[in-house]
């Protein structure tokens, strides 16, 4: 099956309500957007409970339709099968090219599994405590934490030069110390860090698979474009946000000492290259 470009490609998003977080419903719907068009949009749940009553405003504001299933029992809601049977209907009504599932319940591993083996593009959208069995079903699977607005998310790379980080470092106070002063400094001038829980280590593992199954030139040059499928195809859960880089250019351009980079990433088509460094360079 030819793989459709995003702009021909129309998603089907099912939201688990018991799972989800409307307050973030507009960004996981811009979020999807990038990837389909969002012709269907059903969130799911049992919206007489109290903990749902936020749910209406947001689903109102992005054309959610929300599909009311009762909880039959407790500890264990309908939700789930509700949102799978309506799932495969829609998989075999032939109306999309892809589904968008928001949840971080391991029970829905199955179902993207099944979807991907018919051919059709799927995404996961769920917090970072997602099975890894859940992320490596789908095609792409994005952290809602990476979709919060922070302040902090890096735009330029802040690879500092020894000479500005040295002053903060050596802050000496005959007094009073001034620890928020110094953990400011600290925290501007440190290079490219994974967020808690990310590993440096296995990032720059992860970047040497995706440039190892990249078609490369002669001189072990890699398009930037290609760089990014590869590094989703081994990994869906990959964002450069997770990094605290709002793009794969600028987190590529953070790391100098163990990726070279050339060209430029234009308006348009990007005709930036990057290779990993080696000893033999």
């Amino acid at each position: 099956m030819q793989e459709l470009k995003a702009a021909e490609r129309k998603l089907a998003m099912l939201i688990d309500g018991d799972n989800a977080q409307h307050n973030l419903l507009t960004r996981i719907f811009e979020e999807a957007s990038r990837y389909g068009e969002v012709t269907i949009r059903r969130a799911y749940g049992d919206w007489t409970e109290q903990n749902l009553a936020n749910w209406r405003q947001p689903m109102l504001e992005n054309a959610i339709s929300p599909r009311h299933q009762w909880r039959y029992t407790t500890g264990k809601n309908a939700t789930d099968s509700a949102l799978i049977i309506d799932a495969m209907d829609i998989l075999y009504s032939g109306t999309v090219q892809g589904f968008c599932i928001v949840s971080s319940d391991s029970d829905f591993t199955g179902l993207c599994t099944r979807i991907r083996e018919s051919g059709l593009f799927v995404m996961g959208i769920g917090r970072k405590n997602t099975p890894e069995a859940f992320t490596k079903a789908c095609n792409v699977f994005v952290y809602t934490e990476n979709l919060t607005p922070t302040d902090d998310v890096k735009t330029t790379p802040a690879a500092p030069k020894a000479d500005e980080a040295k002053p903060a470092a050596e802050v000496k106070t005959p007094g009073k110390a001034k620890p928020a002063t110094i953990a400011k400094a600290d925290t501007v001038k440190t290079p490219a860090k994974a967020k808690p829980g990310a590993s440096q280590k296995a990032l720059l593992n992860l970047l040497r698979r995706a440039f190892a199954i990249s078609t490369q030139d002669d001189e072990g040059w890699v398009h930037l474009g290609a760089l990014g499928n590869a590094l989703q195809r081994i990994e869906p859960s990959f964002d450069s946000r997770t990094y605290e880089f709002k793009s794969l250019s600028l987190l590529i351009k953070s790391m100098p000492e163990r990726v070279e980079v050339k060209g430029a990433k234009k308006t348009g088509t990007s005709t930036m290259y990057a290779r990993m460094k080696d000893d033999s360079r």
